[in-house]
């Protein structure tokens, strides 16, 4: 009995039983359904897997102070000759990182508080009104010329800002009845 078999012999030569040329061939197809597989499917990860980085944050701190909150008004009222004093008058807040401190100082922008009503050639020298830190202290004249220190620290401010307060005194003087007002400015410094 004799048995027929397929011998493939080495590149290039021809085989002997069908006379098809054989070899490497098999070999490249194997090497090429390798790569489809490699890089034509999808790829995906496995549950659970993971990936981790890391970043590092700076935060750049500058010196800086800011005053908010400062009262737009306030009015003391009463007849001349009458003392009249304004508790709390001014309110502000005072937020600053700067550890030597700061200071606080008001300054009116004019010598003299002037009237509303037209016709009126009455007025208030500034030195009338007396401002002074909220419950300290004895009364300081405001003056046009030289600011005055109303608050003063030698420490940062609370996270926050400080709340501060300047109370404000007058003794009404002799003049036409009206409301007499004045711009005062307040300036708080870093020290």
């Amino acid at each position: 009995m004799t048995v027929a078999a397929d011998v493939f012999e080495p590149t290039g030569t021809t085989h002997k039983r069908t006379g098809h040329r054989v070899g490497r061939s098999i070999a490249g197809v194997a090497m090429a359904a390798a790569l489809l597989s490699a890089f034509g499917g999808v790829a995906s990860a496995a549950p659970g897997d993971t990936s981790t980085g890391s970043t590092t944050a700076h935060v750049g701190v500058e010196s800086g102070i800011t005053m908010t909150g400062l009262t737009a008004s306030f009015t003391l009222t009463g007849a001349p000759g009458a003392t009249i004093t304004g508790a709390d008058a001014v309110t502000f807040n005072v937020e600053t990182n700067n550890v030597a401190g700061y200071a606080v100082t008001v300054q009116p922008a004019a010598s003299q508080m002037t009237p509303a009503l037209g016709g009126n050639a009455d007025f208030i020298p500034i030195a009338a009104l007396t401002v002074r830190e909220g419950g300290t202290g004895t009364y300081t004249p405001l003056d046009d010329v030289n600011p005055v220190t109303v608050h003063s620290q030698n420490s940062r401010s609370v996270n926050g800002g400080d709340v501060l307060t300047n109370d404000f005194q007058i003794r009404i003087p002799v003049v036409n009845v009206d409301t007499y007002s004045a711009t005062l400015n307040y300036v708080a410094t870093t020290l």
